[in-house]
């Protein structure tokens, strides 16, 4: 009896088999492992609590500090967190920086300013161990990295064009350049073809030298320079290739008493803005890129790549023309910018669905 009774428990069970093979039952698939941040088939969510180096080569000024916020601003709404690592300007100091982040194994390196020279073999180590990188403002040329840049010749000409508006083409001016900086080269190429044009505006000075004191070498050196050309009519402008190189020189020209030189820069922070919204400082237009925006779409793309999704290799960065007319009387920040200047921040740029559809609020 007991054997009949296993033999009928038997053929049911093969009976089971059969029918679950039949319906097409498969055993359950187990998931791919993620692999330094690269996407699996969970989506988004495998993309939290990711660790980000932000390699700088210079943290100056309320641009680098608003920079730096839209970094961790937009991070930190898909779940991660960012290491701030700063060189004082020392390119050496910066690569060995940029080598720490990948042995310390983060998931992704930020890269802001610097020079090919000096990044590139770590960029390229940084890709073998499979971080990847996102940069800004600096020439490098290794596939598989995405470089973003601001417009830089269309910031020099729009403010150059507003400056020879001013002058009614005519008059002398001073130029604070600096080379060594991939953006700083691409505006002296505007600048360049604007003087090559404009024959009756004449430079009569130049200078230009990035240190952790830029604007207050700036000012010091701009002082010299009031004194050599010490004439109303000596000087008619100033063009600033840099927001810290602006701050310097209006410190000194407002100083000096000599309201009749106006300054034309490039960059915008908030206290960019309020010098150039007050009436008595010689500061009058800039042309820039919001510095969050250039933190937060840096970030999308760097995020774009632990996603797994292909990126181009350069990113241009739209500017914005603001000048003293534009703005109200009253004070305002870079964050209410906007409702006086068009297309001022809120950028989309390196925006997907999934991205938005990943972030969460950010408790400040």
């Amino acid at each position: 009896m007991n054997k009949i009774k296993q033999s009928i428990a038997l053929m049911l069970v093969l009976i089971l088999a059969v029918s679950l093979a039949a319906c097409g039952a498969k055993p359950e698939a187990k998931a791919p492992e993620a692999t330094n941040g690269a996407a699996t088939t969970t989506g988004a969510a495998s993309l939290e609590n990711k660790k980000v180096a932000l390699i700088m080569q210079i943290n100056l000024g309320t641009f680098s500090a608003q920079y730096i916020e839209g970094v961790k601003e937009q991070v930190e709404k898909l779940g991660g967190k960012v290491t701030v690592f700063t060189a004082e300007g020392d390119l050496a100091k910066m690569s060995s920086n940029l080598d720490a982040a990948i042995n310390q194994k983060f998931d992704g390196i930020l890269i802001d300013h610097g020079t090919a020279e000096a990044l590139e073999a770590g960029v390229k180590k940084a890709l073998e161990k499979k971080i990847p990188v996102i940069a800004f403002d600096v020439d490098i040329k290794v596939p598989g990295v995405t470089v973003l840049e601001q417009g830089d010749q269309k910031m020099a000409e729009l403010t150059l064009d507003k400056l020879s508006k001013d002058m009614d083409g005519k008059g002398n001016i001073v130029k604070i350049w600096v080379a060594g900086f991939a953006p700083m080269e691409r505006r002296q190429i505007a600048y360049k073809a604007f003087m090559d044009k404009n024959t009756g505006i004449k430079e009569v000075a130049a200078f230009g030298a990035a240190s952790q004191n830029t604007a207050l070498d700036t000012q010091a050196q701009m002082e010299a320079i009031l004194k050599k050309f010490p004439n109303k009519g000596d000087i008619t402008a100033v063009w600033a290739a840099w927001d810290e190189f602006a701050k310097g020189a209006a410190r000194a020209i407002q100083q000096a008493g000599r309201t009749e030189i106006k300054i034309y820069g490039i960059d915008m922070s908030d206290e960019d803005l309020q010098m150039i919204q007050d009436p008595k400082n010689p500061w009058v237009a800039s042309a820039a890129v919001d510095p969050k925006d250039i933190g937060r779409i840096q970030v999308r793309f760097l995020y774009q790549k632990l996603h797994g999704d292909q990126t181009p290799e350069k990113i241009v960065l739209d500017p914005v023309f603001v000048s003293r007319d534009q703005l109200p009387a009253t004070q305002i920040s870079t964050a209410q910018l906007s409702e006086h200047v068009k297309g001022w921040g809120k950028s989309e740029q390196g925006y997907t669905e999934w991205l938005k559809q990943a972030e969460k609020p950010v408790n400040k």
